[in-house]
C-alpha cells in the first residue's frame, strides 16, 4: 500500500438540515480506481461536493497529497488538481464542443501543451473530434457525457471525481464510456473516484471499493472481493439466491483487506 493521494477521515456534511454524511473514512492512491457505491440518497453525491468544495463539511478532514483542503474554495481545489465531472454533465450548451474543452483548461496557460491534450481527447473521444463546432448543448446524452469527461482531462488532473457517469444513458454507451476510463486509467495514469448506482460495471472497472447507505461506509475492500460478495450480489447485482438479509446484518460494516 502506497501514500494516500487524497484521505478522507470522519468526514460530516450536511444537505440542508439533514446528515448526509455521517463519519465517512476512505482513501484513494494516486494510479487507483475508487469506486463508491450506493443507492439514490446515501450520500455519495455530497460526499463528491464535499471534496471539491462545492460543500464544506462541519467535521472530518480531507486531505489530498498530504494537505488539508476541507473548506478551501473550490476554485483552489481546482488548481490543486482536482476535477470533479458532475452528475448531468452540466456542459455550456450553447458553446461548442472546441469550446467546452477550452474552458476545462482556464488555468493553464501553455498553448502547445492545450493543444496536445485537446487532441488527446479527440483520440479517446472521436466523436467529439467530428463534432468539434456543434453546440454542445445539441449533442446526445452519451455524447455530452464524453464532453463532460473530456473537458476534466483538459486540465490535467492529479484525480477526476465522477458522479454518476452511467446515469441515463443506453448500456452499449455505459459500456463505451466506462473502457474508455478504463484506457485513461491504464494508459495515462488518470487516477479517479467514481460513485454510482450501477455497482457491476463501477466493480469491473474499479481496484477498491466503498458501499455507503445512509450517509455512512458500510462495507469496503478490492473490487473482486466486493463482486463476490453475497450481500453485493443481493441488493446491487440482483443475484436473489442470496437470500432475504436482515437490516442489521447489511448495515454491520465487513472490512476485507
Amino acid at each position: 500500500m502506497g501514500a494516500a493521494l487524497l484521505d478522507i477521515r470522519n468526514l460530516e456534511s450536511f444537505y440542508g438540515p439533514i446528515m448526509a454524511i455521517r463519519g465517512v473514512s476512505l482513501s484513494v492512491e494516486a494510479g487507483q480506481i475508487v469506486t463508491v457505491l450506493g443507492a439514490n440518497g446515501a450520500g455519495k453525491s455530497t460526499l463528491l461536493k464535499t471534496i471539491s468544495g462545492i460543500m464544506d463539511p462541519e467535521k472530518g478532514s480531507v486531505s489530498f497529497d498530504g494537505e488539508e483542503i476541507q473548506g478551501e474554495e473550490p476554485h483552489r481545489i481546482v488548481r490543486r488538481g482536482i476535477v470533479h465531472v458532475p452528475e448531468g454533465r452540466e456542459v455550456f450548451p450553447l458553446l461548442t464542443v472546441e469550446e467546452n474543452l477550452t474552458l476545462g483548461a482556464y488555468t493553464r496557460r501553455d498553448q502547445a501543451e492545450i493543444e496536445r491534450d485537446r487532441q488527446m481527447v479527440f483520440d479517446y473521444f472521436p466523436i467529439l473530434a467530428e463534432r468539434r463546432h456543434q453546440e454542445a448543448g445539441t449533442l446526445s446524452g452519451g455524447q455530452q457525457q464524453m464532453l463532460a469527461i473530456g473537458r476534466g482531462l483538459m486540465l490535467r488532473p492529479r484525480i477526476m471525481l465522477l458522479d454518476e457517469p452511467s446515469l441515463g444513458l443506453s448500456p452499449l454507451l455505459v459500456q463505451e464510456i466506462f473502457g474508455i476510463l478504463k484506457r485513461l486509467n491504464r494508459d495515462e495514469g488518470v487516477t479517479m473516484m467514481l460513485v454510482e448506482q450501477n455497482a457491476r460495471i463501477a466493480l469491473e472497472l474499479a481496484h477498491v471499493g466503498y458501499v455507503m447507505e445512509i450517509g455512512r461506509i458500510v462495507m469496503d475492500g478490492s473490487a473482486d472481493r466486493l463482486m463476490e460478495s453475497e450481500d453485493i450480489k443481493s441488493f446491487y447485482l440482483g443475484h436473489q439466491e442470496a437470500g432475504q438479509r436482515s437490516e442489521k446484518r447489511w448495515k454491520r460494516k465487513k472490512t476485507w483487506r
